[in-house]
């Protein structure tokens, strides 16, 4: 299993089903929190920042539908309804307001697990990433949490795998200490602590870490993930910091 797991938001107003769920997808490598109304869901939406919501439609507090809406209005995190509401004109509406996908109750395990695979896989395209990313002998599984060097998995810290990220986000552009800090911590303080971060990441993706060829140092300035051509194994020039 990744040490990265999927952080998703269940939305549902009923005890067993949030049970069944978190137990689950548990051992498909997700990790969940759980609103039990759609103002909670709202909220922490906002807080948490998902990589995924399964949205139950039928809350004590308002429809699922102007839940749905309301998340549309600031977010395009990937939703996947999961409802016992199965009308055609239900459905149509919520993907028309852009849920990702709709599962209707009682459902299977598995459909669910591939629904939310592909959901996922919408989301990254969507921003104009994609589930793989490869990078000379880098690859990044968007969509799993797999990070991997020549074909052999590495495990990240959840911190380690957020950096990786927006670095992979912004390939061969330079990221400033600040911007990474803020992205990462929500401040832009201490760039030592940065810098602690950044050759631990290095001592696992890089052959030599002192010489590294992925993650370069613009001295004085930030870090950027060097976009390596194909064939270009070759590490960089001199020690970075």
């Amino acid at each position: 299993m990744s040490s990265n797991p999927v952080s998703v938001l269940v939305v549902d107003d009923e005890p067993p089903i949030r049970r069944f769920l978190r137990t689950s997808l548990a051992g498909h490598n997700y990790r969940i929190t759980e609103a039990e109304s759609g103002q909670a869901a709202l909220d922490l939406l906002a807080r948490e920042k998902p990589d995924l919501v399964i949205l139950d439609l039928g809350l004590p507090d308002m429809d699922g539908i102007e839940v749905l809406r309301r998340i549309r209005e600031t977010s395009r995190v990937p939703v996947v309804v999961l409802s016992s509401r199965g009308e055609e004109r239900v459905k149509v509406a919520a993907l028309e307001l852009g849920a990702d996908d709709y599962v209707t109750k009682p459902f299977g395990m598995a459909e669910l697990i591939a629904r939310l695979h592909t959901a996922l896989r919408h989301g990254f395209q969507e921003k104009g990433e994609e589930p793989i990313f490869r990078n000379g002998d880098l690859t990044v599984d968007h969509v799993h949490r797999r990070v991997a060097v020549g074909g052999v998995e590495v495990k990240l810290s959840p911190i380690e795998f957020a950096m990786l990220l927006l670095f992979v986000a912004h390939v061969g552009k330079v990221l400033t200490h600040r911007q990474i800090l803020r992205e990462i911590w929500g401040n832009a303080e201490d760039v030592q602590y940065l810098r602690v971060y950044v050759r631990q990441l290095r001592r696992k993706l890089e052959a030599d870490p002192e010489r590294p060829r992925h993650i370069l140092t613009e001295p004085g300035v930030g870090y950027r993930l060097q976009l390596i051509e194909e064939g270009q194994l070759e590490g960089s020039d001199e020690r970075q910091s």
